[in-house]
């Protein structure tokens, strides 16, 4: 594991612990974190911590044309209960993400200082934001980070009522055109919606890394 400092750089992936965890250190400017996705690294790391730099194997990935969508949710989105839009709400819906309690997780990792990052990645255009809307609250949504390579990173997504958080993803995922959604790693929920592991290697070159 290495120690990085305010030099704009990353080890080599394969230099990860076998948990995936591969540097401590650095910042969350725009640059960097641009640099670590297109690396195939991503920062996750509690309030308490520094900052956390990871990069898995396996990574746990969606191919958009294995997307499962059951029957009942297929009726759900017939119903148009939910309206669904992109990058109307960016900042409220990492905040939500960030009040969600989490199984096993004490507090969240969605920090201020990761609030704001993720703010200016999508001031840049390089983060979207998922929202899904009932009766004009927000409900539901997600975002994560465009790479602008044909791989959207999802980094977090919460829903204050059933089946919000899956309606935004499915017609996200349905109305785009990315080649991999990144899931970074395992959940039953993803898994359910059609998500696998993968080597690392094999992740890597969908970055064209």
């Amino acid at each position: 594991m290495h120690y990085i400092s305010k030099n704009l750089w990353f080890p080599s992936v394969n230099e990860a612990t076998p948990e995936g965890l591969l540097a401590v250190g650095g910042d969350l400017s725009v640059n960097r974190l641009v640099l670590a996705y297109k690396s195939g690294i991503f920062p996750w790391f509690d309030a308490e911590e520094p900052i956390l730099w990871w990069s898995p194997d396996p990574r746990f990935v969606l191919f958009p044309n294995k997307l499962k969508v059951s029957k009942s949710m297929k009726q759900v989105l017939r119903s148009n209960r939910f309206k669904v839009t992109t990058n109307t709400a960016f900042k409220q819906v990492v905040q939500e993400c960030s009040k969600i309690k989490r199984i096993g997780q004490q507090g969240t990792w969605i920090t201020n200082s990761m609030i704001d990052a993720y703010v200016n990645l999508h001031k840049v255009g390089l983060a979207i934001s998922v929202e899904v809307w009932q009766n004009k609250q927000l409900v539901g949504g997600l975002y994560g980070v465009d790479l602008k390579n044909g791989v959207f990173c999802g980094e977090s997504m919460f829903a204050k009522v059933s089946n919000a958080s899956k309606v935004g993803f499915i017609t996200f995922i349905q109305n785009s055109n990315y080649k991999l959604i990144d899931c970074q790693v395992h959940t039953d929920h993803l898994q359910s919606l059609g998500a696998e592991d993968i080597a690392r290697d094999l992740f890597l070159q969908y970055l064209d890394v």
